[in-house]
């Protein structure tokens, strides 16, 4: 049921669509559309609409009033202008630097709470007017006692609250599709929200935040494309975070950028590299990454600000994932369905001839084509749609990845249009994948499990010795707990049938197992443990089937 509190968000919601003149957003809603007709042939409406602001301007307005999800969803829609009317993408453009500001003496206030101290016990000078304002928390600039150059991001006061009552909104909106619209069970409206709820919880951690910084900051050290700021931990705490002091261009200032001789089909190509690099060589990329949150050095250098939100996937997403992103890159349709199904990103049941088919027809019109030409935007849409009719399921985990994947080819579409992703990205990809699965690959991984391989080597011939001794004396017992065989033997029971070929199955399976615990011995001795098998396998099958023919 929803609380008083939500339901007074509701309310203040429509009240501010209403007050930035957007009546029509609120009667274009399922409950008021029979009735809208009724204000288009008001005059107050034709009187007040003629004295607004132009319209874009007033879905910035509102969105502004509304508070930091709402500003994020603008700022995500601001790089889409491939999906969106022009006016409005520039508006939107607004939010990412230009968010009002709360007034810097109690931006001191908070700080000198939070030290403990002064401001002029810490710093030799601060300025209360902030350098920049968002949604989360804004900036200020600061000099260190010792000179240095450093910023102070402070969060905004009262914003944990706000963020969570309109969380709360969004839990009631999720649970509610889920039940009732028809797409809810395959879409998962109710994960992808609580996922959203834990990043931008995590975003009001400052703490949090600044140790993603110092981890990026050690991924890309010294390297030539990405500078990532210091962290001053001292002056640290929840609410404050103190950064070295960045010197760059917007990445939005294409004209300043290209005044300074910066190169941008470089540009563009190495902002490909980075998020590449960042999610598969490092496992940890920068999920924020709209234009206010990128500068660039004259040199060409990225600089990367604001790491509240960072992403990092699963070994086996992550390998699923470049396979797909191969696949594509290659064009084997075939690969990419038979992953899906793999990964059950789409149903066991799923025909791969036809969804190969079906994501062919999406994919072939797209290659050789410059990103100006194309929009993975519209791609995405497609692909939205061809996904439904294979019950293909949202992965939660990914919803991350494939916001900062928009933000990439936004950026990128600013920067340099004629930019080819294909061409860019697939020797990436070909790299990393012959790191995974190639000699070198194996090297790594028998080094990394090398000590404790050796730490159990001495054992395993007489733990083999006994395991075949015990098998031999009918000694022999497997101890397994699995809900699937307790609900198959309940079902035989109940239906008073023995079905021979289940439990031989269930046998083979503890066999199997019993042999993968036995690991690294398969590398030290390939004759013991052959034979250990053999034992298990039919030692394993006898008891089993003997304690089930008796229940």
């Amino acid at each position: 049921m929803i609380r008083l509190s939500e339901a007074l968000r509701l309310v203040h919601i429509n009240w501010v669509l209403l007050r930035n003149g957007l009546d029509e957003v609120i009667l274009a809603t399922h409950l008021f559309r029979p009735i809208r007709f009724i204000l288009y042939i008001t005059p107050w409406y034709w009187w007040r609409r003629n004295r607004m602001p132009a319209y874009p301007v007033r879905i910035r307005q509102s969105l502004e009033d509304l508070g930091p999800i709402f500003i994020k969803f603008g700022q995500i829609l601001s790089t889409r202008r491939d999906l969106i009317p022009k006016d409005l993408a520039d508006e939107l453009a607004k939010l990412q630097d230009a968010v009002p500001p709360f007034p810097g003496a109690q931006a001191r206030k908070i700080i000198e709470q939070s030290y403990g101290h002064p401001i002029e016990e810490l710093f030799d000078d601060f300025e209360e007017t902030p350098m920049a304002s968002a949604s989360i928390a804004q900036v200020h600039a600061a000099t260190l006692k010792n000179g240095k150059k450093v910023v102070l991001k402070v969060l905004r006061p009262g914003i944990e609250r706000t963020i969570r009552r309109d969380v709360g909104l969004l839990h009631i909106i999720a649970g509610l599709a889920y039940k009732y619209w028809k797409e809810g069970r395959r879409l998962r409206p109710q994960e992808v929200v609580r996922d959203y709820e834990k990043t931008i919880l995590d975003e009001l951690d400052l703490q949090r935040e600044a140790a993603n910084a110092a981890q990026l900051r050690r991924n890309w050290e010294g390297s030539q494309m990405l500078f990532v700021p210091e962290v001053y931990w001292d002056l640290t705490r929840k609410n404050v975070l103190v950064l070295e002091r960045i010197s760059g261009t917007p990445v939005s200032d294409i004209d300043k950028l290209k005044a300074q001789g910066v190169s941008m089909k470089k540009l563009g190509e190495q902002g490909v590299e980075i998020f590449f690099t960042q999610v598969f060589r490092d496992n940890f990329f920068h999920a924020d990454m709209h234009p206010g949150n990128i500068f660039v050095e004259p040199s060409g250098r990225y600089i990367a600000v604001d790491f509240g939100i960072v992403g990092s996937l699963t070994t086996e997403d992550q390998r699923y994932l470049a396979e797909n992103l191969l696949a594509f890159f290659n064009r084997d349709y075939h690969r990419v369905a038979e992953l899906h199904v793999e990964s059950e990103w789409v149903p066991k049941s799923t025909r791969v001839d036809e969804f190969e088919a079906a994501i062919r027809a999406v994919c072939e019109p797209i290659f050789n084509k410059p990103l100006s030409e194309i929009s993975f935007g519209h791609f995405l849409l497609n692909l939205f749609q061809t996904a439904r009719r294979f019950n293909m399921e949202v992965q939660p985990q990914l919803v991350l990845l494939q916001k900062t994947l928009l933000y990439i080819e936004g950026l990128g579409r600013q920067l340099y249009p004629e930019l080819d992703l294909w061409t860019t990205a697939k020797p990436f990809m070909e790299r990393w994948m012959e790191e995974q699965v190639g000699p070198k690959a194996f090297v790594r991984k028998l080094r990394r499990n090398l000590p404790k391989m050796t730490e159990h080597a001495a054992d395993m011939p007489i733990l083999a010795h006994k395991v075949l001794l015990d098998a031999a004396e009918g000694k022999l017992e497997i101890k397994w707990k699995s809900t699937t065989l307790e609900q198959l033997r309940a079902d035989m029971q109940a239906s008073h049938r023995n079905t021979i070929g289940a439990i031989t199955g269930g046998a083979m399976l503890v066999s199997g197992s019993m042999l993968l615990t036995l690991g690294p011995s398969i590398m030290l001795s390939a004759t013991v443990v052959t034979t250990a098998g053999i034992g298990l396998g039919v030692g394993g099958a006898a008891i089993l089937l003997s304690t089930w023919l008796k229940t």
